[in-house]
């Protein structure tokens, strides 16, 4: 059996890795329009800095990253972050420390007394009961209050999807939450009665040692397969009872295929195939997000903490700010600092697309207002991603089962990417461990 991967990022490194293990007489050819593997998972050295493009690792309180490096034999590589990075800051007005503690949050300015009684009276909203979708800002403003929604959520959002309340469906976007409202009747409910059950620490962010291409690096040689880099698919068209995939260098005839391309390019590929399948696809939008790397070889801030992110009331140019060398002391040189800016997102999706120039005065700016940072990097990184973050917007659930409803009707295709069921890596892991008995049944 001949089986096309299109994208190797890493749901469709971690398919065809699976796959190859499910059946070892499998024939794998993976296409990726980029000169490397890894998709947005890339770390880019410069001067003894590393800085990454997109994602810098996973956390440890679902398993499935881990279990994928032990599998590929990459656990000797993972990296767990410093313990620096157990400190989160929120920017509102100022710079004020994440409450980690019911003690901390007593205490603290992000929310004045009667706020915080709201919040606390989540204890007595009863439970949505005709489970229908709601936005991240509907369902934080019923059970928690507004204020909690436009300072927490309102930053989550930002920090996670690079959106807004307003624009992200809970179901889609955080299932766990709305699973503590339906099974236990709210989330304080909830929250306490599993960690009655459970009892242990939350997870913990985890990358690999000199950043996560080594990941990716170790993933890729874990598994034989006919490689096509630097070419990217233009078409899938049915050839029998197979498939033909299209490149510029002519077509490859494979058996099933497996689209972990983004949606988009996805649609794009499928639009002779199936176009009512490419038109369905196109109707997952993305959020444009640009990051700006710097490196300081000396520095006087501590960057003490994980960073910061800013809430769409504060005005800033920025959505957050990474104190990379903080959360992975092998980011930088010894005695130097780095950081990561994320710019755009829903709130400002025009500054993401800026030109490099822009994009680091727009990046100077916000560190600037927020840090009180002004001081000229040594070594400066820009990755945009004019679509980064799959946007899960009311209604995703009901769109990705159509998606996969009609996706039945041609038998031998398959999708999988972070656009459908889960961002993080956790879940592209997950869904592609999933998915491989599939593939190669």
């Amino acid at each position: 059996m001949r089986i096309g991967i299109v994208g190797a990022g890493l749901s469709g490194l971690t398919t065809a890795f699976y796959a190859s293990r499910a059946r070892p007489d499998v024939e794998l050819v993976v296409f990726e329009s980029e000169p490397a593997a890894g998709g947005a998972l890339q770390t880019h050295e410069i001067d003894g800095f590393r800085f990454e493009g997109g994602g810098n690792g996973f956390l440890t309180n679902k398993p499935d990253c881990l279990q994928l490096a032990r599998d590929c034999g990459a656990e000797s590589l993972l990296l767990p972050s410093s313990d620096l990075a157990r400190k989160r800051y929120i920017f509102t007005d100022r710079l004020h420390r994440m409450p980690e503690s019911p003690q901390l949050f007593a205490t603290s300015k992000l929310m004045t007394l009667p706020q915080k009684l709201r919040m606390l009276g989540e204890f007595f909203v009863p439970a949505r009961k005709d489970g229908g979708d709601e936005t991240l800002r509907e369902f934080g403003d019923r059970r928690l209050g507004p204020a909690f929604t436009n300072v927490f959520l309102d930053a989550m959002s930002a920090g996670i999807y690079g959106s807004t309340p307003e624009k992200i469906s809970v179901k889609a976007a955080f299932p766990l939450v709305v699973a503590l409202e339906k099974d236990y009747g709210g989330l304080f409910r909830g929250m306490i009665a599993k960690r009655k059950k459970e009892a242990g620490p939350g997870g913990v962010l985890t990358s690999t040692k000199h950043g996560i291409s080594t990941l990716i690096e170790r993933l890729r040689g874990s598994f034989d397969a006919e490689w096509h880099t630097g070419e990217p698919v233009s078409a899938v068209e049915r050839r029998g009872s197979g498939f033909q995939i299209e490149t510029a260098r002519g077509g490859v005839d494979v058996d099933r295929v497996v689209l972990s391309s983004p949606s988009f390019a996805a649609a794009a590929q499928l639009r002779g195939l199936d176009p009512e399948l490419a038109r369905m696809l196109s109707g997952i939008e993305y959020s444009p997000i640009a990051v700006v790397g710097f490196g300081y070889r000396s520095l006087a801030e501590p960057l003490d903490g994980f960073g910061l992110l800013t809430t769409t009331s504060s005005r800033q140019p920025i959505l957050g700010v990474l104190w990379d060398s903080s959360i992975f002391p092998d980011r930088a040189p010894p005695g130097a600092k780095s950081l990561r800016v994320m710019i755009g997102g829903q709130r400002n999706p025009e500054l993401a697309l800026q030109d490099e120039a822009g994009l680091i005065r727009t990046a100077r700016e916000g560190i600037r207002s927020t840090m009180g940072l002004d001081q000229d990097p040594d070594v400066t990184f820009v990755k945009r991603w004019e679509r980064g973050i799959p946007s899960y917007a009311p209604g995703h659930i009901a769109r990705v089962d159509e998606i996969l409803a009609r996706l039945g009707r041609t038998p031998g295709l398959f999708l999988n990417c972070n656009a459908y069921r889960g961002v993080a890596m956790n879940d592209c892991a997950r869904n592609s461990r999933e998915l491989a008995p599939s593939v190669v049944a």
